[in-house]
């Protein structure tokens, strides 16, 4: 049979060449074939000697998928063992693993990271299998190593997208709770002065009260609102923060007076409670460039924090020193101090280290996130500590040191701050001028023809828009004094109005937008639309005294 085979062969590569037939021979050799698709594979082949032992099996031959994959050449690793794989940072569990497994089942199958021969990683899937003898001995270990980074690193986008959409929807509940708790706190901060507000305008208003009652009535009334209105304030502040239009009055600052202000704005709280407020403040400090009644209003709002936090008793230090480029100003108290687990959060917005319905103290939870934006836009930084519960807290406050000295003062002194009362003095010039007053509030019309009637104004009030131009008709004012959130008609169309009729008839009239709407938006609007200047509601009656004053003199000119 293997002759005729043989034959059949012979008859079939009949007129063939003889390359034709060692092709043909060749590829009918299992060695051969065995070769070849080692060599094609794309898979990297590793085959090593059988020992287990430390260091470990050395490698006896690579195909050219391996060379392709790592970098290594077949001399480059032929004598050594596959640790030349693992790099700097050898997996010894890995290898533990390996080890066991092939000793116990003779077979392994894993994922490691390896390192080319550049150093660039890649993720591998190995599978180890022995080649046996006839006796079941192992005589090599067969390695096929499938590069699989496309895939790992696809699940580490994968996971990596999942967990930061994971922690985006946290973050999106946690400021969503922290939002309700917030509106929840602002109704109660707001409702809470409003509530002395109206009880003790009902019992003045029950009968003829004495005149202990009323005094003390109107101060409770005179310090709800002031509070109402300082609450306000820090809500445009922090929507103007948010908004990115919140603007500074830059000069140069002298801290010494700022601090002064400050000091008597809390002095009479503190004086209240019990507590010593102490100032230590170097005079060679040196002046900083800022808006001084911004930098105010970030010292007001530390010290009245202190206070607010501190016991009966206790202490509130005020320290202005030079720290190389910077001054300093720390406000120190001997209060309730700051929770280790909330002092890094202390200077975000709607945080509160209590926000509970039992809470001690009272607040909207933004005021030190106002405090540390103001600081950074003056190129300061801000930073609190504290020791822990019932120890006390520290503001620390950094401000450049202005970089060019003038003798001059300020420009402008800072304001007052929320809580300081306006002494009402009556302007000379204000006698006999003709004001218009155009709200449609009876309340509000009221209390401005009291203010400027009792400084000798001649005042006319009307309730509409409507009812302004036939007045104005009638009588052209010197000073015309309007709200713009209207019924009807608003100020904007009031003024609109006024300013296209002839100057005989009173289209230059000086006017003044009194206003809610104190954004700078609706200021920049209302100097728009013809207005001359805009106050913001509730404005004291020492302002608007000032304010028709100077239109008034604008006028006569």
């Amino acid at each position: 049979m293997a002759e005729t085979d043989t034959k059949a062969d012979n008859i079939h590569w009949q007129g063939r060449d003889s390359a034709n037939l060692d092709q043909f021979q060749r590829w009918n050799n299992p060695h051969a074939l065995l070769t070849a698709a080692v060599e094609s594979a794309n898979d990297a082949i590793i085959i090593t000697e059988a020992l287990l032992d430390s260091p470990g099996p050395r490698i006896e031959y690579v195909n050219p998928a391996f060379t392709r994959m790592t970098g290594y050449s077949a001399d480059d690793v032929r004598g050594k063992t596959p640790r030349i794989l693992q790099g700097p940072k050898t997996n010894s569990d890995l290898l533990d693993r390996l080890r066991r497994d092939l000793v116990q089942s003779k077979t392994f199958h894993g994922e490691t990271v390896n390192y080319r021969k550049d150093g660039s990683e890649y993720f591998v899937e190995w599978r180890i299998t022995p080649l046996t003898d006839d006796a079941g001995d192992v005589i090599k270990w067969v390695a096929i190593q499938r590069d699989v980074t496309p895939r790992v690193l696809a699940e580490q986008e994968r996971e990596r997208l999942l967990q930061s959409e994971q922690k985006a929807r946290s973050d999106a509940e946690r400021e969503s709770q922290m939002k309700d708790q917030f509106l929840a706190t602002l109704s109660h901060e707001l409702r809470t002065p409003l509530n002395a507000i109206v009880g003790w305008s009902q019992v003045l208003n029950s009968g003829i009260p004495s005149q202990e009652d009323l005094q003390e009535g109107l101060l409770v009334i005179e310090r709800n609102a002031r509070a109402q209105t300082q609450l306000i304030e820090d809500l445009l502040d922090m929507s103007r923060i948010i908004t990115g239009k919140l603007r500074l009055d830059v000069q140069r600052v002298e801290l010494p007076a700022v601090i002064a202000a400050a000091v008597s704005a809390v002095q009479h709280a503190a004086d209240a409670r019990g507590i010593r407020l102490q100032q230590v403040i170097d005079p060679l400090a040196g002046p900083v460039t800022g808006d001084p009644a911004r930098l105010q209003q970030v010292v007001w709002n530390l010290l009245s924090n202190a206070v607010k936090f501190t016991p009966p008793g206790g202490r509130v230090q005020v320290v202005v020193e030079r720290v190389n480029s910077h001054v300093e100003i720390s406000i120190s108290d001997t209060g309730m101090g700051i929770k280790p687990d909330f002092l890094p959060y202390v200077f975000d917005r709607f945080r509160q280290a209590d926000s509970t319905t039992t809470r001690s103290h009272g607040g909207l939870g933004i005021g030190l996130a106002i405090v540390k934006h103001l600081v950074e836009l003056h190129g300061g930084q801000v930073r609190a500590k504290s020791p822990g519960e019932n120890q006390g807290a520290t503001f620390i406050v950094a401000l450049p040191v202005s970089l060019v000295h003038h003798e001059e003062p300020a420009v402008n002194p800072p304001r007052k701050a929320a809580s300081d009362s306006g002494d009402m003095e009556c302007p000379p010039q204000l006698e006999g001028v003709r004001v218009l007053v155009v709200d449609d509030e009876p309340d509000t019309r009221t209390l401005m023809r009291k203010v400027l009637a009792g400084c000798g104004a001649d005042v006319t009030t009307a309730g509409s828009v409507d009812e302004a131009l036939k007045a104005f008709k009638e009588r052209v004012p010197d000073v015309l004094v309007s709200d713009i959130g209207m019924p009807g008609r608003d100020g904007y169309e009031l003024i609109g109005e006024v300013r296209k009729m002839s100057l005989r008839d009173g289209g230059g009239v000086p006017a003044v937008a009194i206003t809610a709407f104190a954004r700078s938006e609706d200021r920049r609007r209302s100097l728009m639309a013809g207005f001359d200047m805009h106050a913001s509601k509730p404005v004291e009656p020492s302002e608007l005294l000032a304010v028709i004053c100077r239109l008034a003199t604008r006028r006569t000119r």
